[in-house]
């Protein structure tokens, strides 16, 4: 069983390494900054427009969602265990100067999720039987591109990915919180991992529980309680990083100057900075990745180019905010160590700095790949109630995450399910193998547990990017088109803006196509 178990390991680490080649990691931000001029940083420019958007009244209708119940149902999916586990990988492995390659990931990412988002709202569909609106990149390739395999093909890495591969980090970090605070427990034999600490297997149960009754009631109880859990602990997370970042006020030059240079450090240029800024920076705030594009494809707007707008906010909230504040919590408070490999080995591993020692002065093996320095910086301010605080907005990111990626797997299944005529009770499915997900990411190894994760994001972000340049030199640039459509409803002030998808060249765009219809024969 031991060999067995090496052997898989081996061929998730080479898969893992052959996902994410330095090709990769330039063709992300490459492709970000490609867009972010092609659109003129319209991530720049209408920031002013995105809180506006942000903020508005509820514009949800019986078919779809409000516009910020799909943000927050996408920040659940931003917003999550990389947000902490995630940064402190990205510190651990990569120094201090990977959290500046997050922030560059974020600013030209946010052109990309306009790109995704508004795709994802153009093509879109009402599908009858649920009475929902779907979309998501298999929608948009085939319906733009004419391309059904390759739609096909994404909605099959999405399901896997989605469904399977990314939910175990997740909930890896939620059990792994847990065990930080209340230790392992006592030790209980299982069938499928050994002996397993009691309390990991409590924090495995309630994940479950809670799990099977939300996902059982749909987008709409997805959306709800997203709406109300994700912004709440972001500002309550944030908060508590300014009482910090205030305490050690007088050092945050130091610390940026620090996050700078180190980012153009040899080490950085050999890539260990660059490629774990940019893998956690897009593990986190999914931008390229397409998942965004689902949840802003159920939501209820007057123009595409809205939604778009407002997703792109969202990647500056869950990495400038929220990243930033989890670096900045570690960095001020010393809690970490780099590591000089990316595969922990606990008292094996190799250090090139070491902050993080007990009082007798010896390294403290924390593994990167936790929560474990966020826990150990909040504990050198909070005392006991810091591992608690880091706790309990971890599980609730995580699971809200969790909850994101099974809407996810659920929308591409229902795809797969449209194309090739199966019934739609194969959802459950995807219901089981998100709650068998839980259960082996909770229990599994960190380390590995993250590979697979990683495996998940660079299979959706490559197929997603490649598809996005395509559709834009193919297809006639129909989200720059929607965009300087919507700049001229702007310009005009429109009282309530309309898009109709034939008069700007954009073709087979349906349920906009409709729409556009039924108003100008309602006018008429």
């Amino acid at each position: 069983m031991p060999q067995e178990k090496s052997v898989i390991e081996a061929a998730v680490l080479w898969l893992n390494d052959v996902i994410w080649n330095p090709s990769f990691i330039w063709l992300c931000l490459g492709v970000g900054l490609f867009f972010s001029v092609m659109t003129r940083f319209a991530q720049v420019r209408h920031f002013a427009e995105m809180c506006r958007l942000l903020f508005r009244s509820d514009d949800s209708s019986e078919h779809g969602i409000s516009s910020f119940q799909a943000l927050s149902v996408s920040l659940s999916g931003r917003v999550g265990i990389g947000n902490i586990a995630g940064v402190a990988a990205a510190i651990g492995f990569g120094g201090p100067g990977a959290v500046f390659w997050m922030w560059v990931v974020a600013f030209l990412g946010a052109s990309t999720a306009y790109v995704e988002s508004t795709l994802g709202q153009i093509y879109k569909m009402h599908d009858k039987e649920s009475g929902m609106y779907l979309g998501g990149p298999a929608y948009y390739f085939e319906r733009c591109l004419g391309w059904r395999w390759y739609g096909i093909l994404f909605a099959v890495a999405a399901t896997f990915s989605c469904g399977l591969f990314l939910i175990g980090p997740q909930a890896n970090g939620v059990a792994s919180a847990v065990v930080q605070v209340f230790g392992e427990g006592q030790a209980v034999t299982t069938g499928i991992a050994g002996a397993v600490g009691s309390h990991r297997l409590i924090a495995t149960a309630c994940v479950l529980v809670l799990l099977a009754f939300i996902i059982f009631g749909g987008i709409r109880r997805i959306a709800n309680f997203a709406q109300v859990v994700v912004p709440f602990m972001a500002l309550a997370y944030i908060v508590l990083a300014m009482i910090i970042v205030f305490i050690n006020i007088n050092r945050v030059p130091e610390l940026l100057a620090l996050i700078v240079s180190d980012a153009f450090s040899p080490t950085a240029g050999l890539g260990a900075a660059i490629g774990m800024g940019v893998k956690r920076g897009i593990y986190s705030n999914e931008a390229g990745q397409g998942t965004g594009a689902h949840a802003a494809a159920a939501a209820a707007v007057e123009h595409p180019v809205q939604q778009g707008l407002v997703q792109a906010f969202s990647v500056y909230i869950d990495t400038l905010f929220v990243c930033t504040a989890t670096a900045l919590i570690i960095l001020m408070t010393q809690q970490y160590n780099i590591v000089a490999d990316q595969t922990f080995a606990g008292d094996a591993t190799q250090y090139l700095v070491t902050h993080l020692k007990d009082a007798s002065g010896a390294v403290i093996n924390a593994d990167p790949g936790t929560t474990a320095f966020t826990q150990y910086a909040m504990a050198s301010v909070f005392g006991k109630s810091g591992p608690v605080l880091v706790g309990i907005a971890t599980f609730f990111f995580a699971f809200t995450t969790i909850l994101a990626y099974y809407y996810i797997a659920e929308t591409n299944i229902l795809y797969l399910a449209r194309k090739f005529g199966w019934k739609r009770d194969v959802t459950l499915i995807v219901k089981l193998s998100a709650m068998l997900a839980v259960t082996y990411g909770a229990i599994g190894s960190a380390g590995y547990i993250w590979k697979l994760g990683d495996i998940g994001v660079g299979l959706n972000a490559w197929l997603n990017i490649v598809g996005l340049v395509i559709i834009f030199f193919a297809a006639g640039r129909p989200t720059i088109r929607a965009l300087r459509d919507y700049e001229r409803q702007q310009k005009e002030n429109a009282a309530v803006y309309t898009f109709d998808p034939q008069a700007l060249g954009i073709k087979n765009a349906t349920f906009w196509e409709e729409r556009a219809k039924a108003e100008k024969e309602k006018s008429s």
